[in-house]
């Protein structure tokens, strides 16, 4: 009987370990930090506590929460909301990568030049992002330094040697770092000049809390004339810095409008090696690398308003785009530390399926980028040789030191769009495992797709009966549990469909 499928293929898996492969995707900037204060945000803090499915999150230590002058004007502390924050975190089990910033308005240097960097007029909560750097760089390296000890004191130095500290926030570019100054060679240099005494002080003042701490920055925007400049700082001062910390976005909302520069895991992949250029003619080439922010696109608060093509936020494309992103990464560069999805515009929802890039909606339906997540959280330490045919394929196969697989496959075209065809893909182990346990989850159209499933049933905002519905359907559950036969599994591709396949 003739195929109903337009192409047939085989994946096979072998048994043969190529390498270690730590997992470095299992990572997120939560945003805005103070929504871990509030239900909402617990809400989801929680569930993705409970599935395993981040490691690291990074968040702001929002320094302007908890420095004050005090009566004669000297600097006080008040550290009460932040272990709010914090203890909620630690209890939860999550490593932290911590920004220190803002800038408090009693050490800036002007308290005139505040940004949003939000669709909205102010952050979170009214508040506003300080600009400026600090009129006194001692000062500011005081304020690490009894933050850090603080931090210390309270969680233990095992717990926070393993978390991520680093300085400030994307201080190449005006969005966060003197907004009063434009985008160019002049303003880089500007932000240049500001920045690397900031460092120089954040260092200073985190290792004399504990030189056990991992310190890091710039938590760069894209800029890497910038870049350049702070490296060749940190190497003539001899400062130290264990990690480099690195923004990715693979296009803009700008971009994705006139067409010029359309989804494409390849951008993320050119960004970074333009980034590994300039760190190793700068002589870092040991240096830790973290991503910990990427996105398909920049500009988290823009949504699909603005820009229309940011429904793929929301749909299958994210998945398979996270999936093939990490083969990438694992292809061209697997010493990689940490890939941070940004998890931003969470706070500014009025409905479901807006576009915005989080791993939930605003009634709490779980995205297919999020059950991306969970799915690869189960992925195994050892990765191992596999043969494929396909050349729309990204496969990441795995094995655990004690036999178990995990399998992880998208099915896509360059630029995500459904342009090729259906097909039948027959996957195949060489190890004998008869018996054992198998499981296959999938992400695709009809699969575990809370927007698709609400377009289907012409739902805009639903009811609560359909808001079960929808949350049913974000809950990633098995399309086969069963004893494995030994036999082919045969899997059904469809364009920006995922598989993650278990033998157990």
């Amino acid at each position: 009987m003739k195929s109903a499928f337009r192409c047939l293929t085989m994946i096979n898996i072998t048994n043969k370990i190529i390498r270690k492969q730590k997992n470095f995707w299992n990572n997120c900037i939560f945003h805005p930090t103070d929504a871990i204060e509030d239900p909402w945000g617990r809400r989801i803090l929680d569930r993705i506590a409970d599935d395993g499915a981040i490691d690291t999150l990074r968040i702001y230590a929002m320094l302007e929460d908890i420095v004050y002058l005090g009566e004669n004007g000297e600097i006080k502390y008040d550290f009460r909301l932040s272990d709010t924050r914090l203890d909620y975190l630690v209890e939860k089990g999550y490593n932290l990568l911590i920004a220190y910033g803002g800038i408090p308005d009693c050490i800036a240097k002007s308290s005139d030049y505040k940004t949003s960097a939000s669709k909205n007029k102010t952050r979170y909560k009214g508040k506003m992002w300080n600009s400026m750097p600090p009129k006194d760089y001692s000062v500011w390296e005081n304020v690490c330094y009894e933050y850090t000890k603080h931090i210390v004191e309270r969680y233990g130095i095992e717990v926070v040697s393993k978390w991520y500290l680093h300085c400030f926030n994307e201080p190449d570019i005006p969005a966060f770092f003197l907004s009063n100054l434009p985008d160019g060679k002049e303003g880089i240099e500007a932000r240049l000049s500001a920045y690397c005494p900031m460092y120089e002080g954040f260092a200073k003042g985190v290792l004399k809390a504990d030189e056990r701490l991992r310190i890091g920055g710039p938590a760069l925007a894209g800029r890497c004339e910038f870049l350049k400049g702070f490296l060749e700082f940190v190497k003539q001062k001899n400062i130290r810095i264990d990690y480099i910390a690195l923004h990715n976005y693979g296009t803009s909302p700008e971009l994705l409008l006139n067409g010029t520069r359309p989804y494409d895991v390849e951008n993320n992949m050119e960004n970074h090696l333009l980034y590994l250029d300039v760190i190793k003619k700068a002589g870092f080439s040991d240096c830790e690398i973290v991503v910990d922010e990427w996105g398909m696109a920049s500009c988290g608060f823009w949504n699909v308003e603005e820009c229309p093509p940011f429904i793929a936020r929301e749909t299958e494309v994210y998945s398979a785009y996270y999936t093939k992103l990490i083969s990438k990464f694992i292809e061209v560069d697997p010493k990689l530390s940490k890939l941070m999805i940004c998890l931003s515009g969470q706070h500014e929802m009025t409905e479901d399926f807006s576009g915005f890039r989080n791993f939930f909606t605003l009634n709490h339906f779980a995205k297919p980028i999020y059950n991306a997540h969970y799915m690869a959280s189960k992925l195994e330490n050892n990765l191992i040789e596999y043969r494929a045919d396909n050349e729309n394929l990204a496969v990441i196969p795995t094995k655990s030191d004690e036999g178990e697989y995990a399998v992880m496959i998208s099915y896509s075209s360059k630029n995500f769009e459904e342009n090729i065809p259906e097909c039948e893909e027959y996957v195949t182990f060489d190890e004998h495992l008869f018996g054992r346990r198998l499981l296959v989850f999938l992400i695709d159209k009809k699969t575990t797709n809370p927007y698709r499933l609400a377009e289907k049933m012409g739902v805009r905002y639903p009811d609560e009966e359909q808001k079960k519905i929808l949350r049913e359907e974000g809950r990633l559950k098995a399309i086969i549990d069963e004893k494995y036969d030994g036999k082919l599994i045969k899997i059904k591709l469809t364009p920006n469909s995922t598989y993650l396949i278990q033998v157990v």
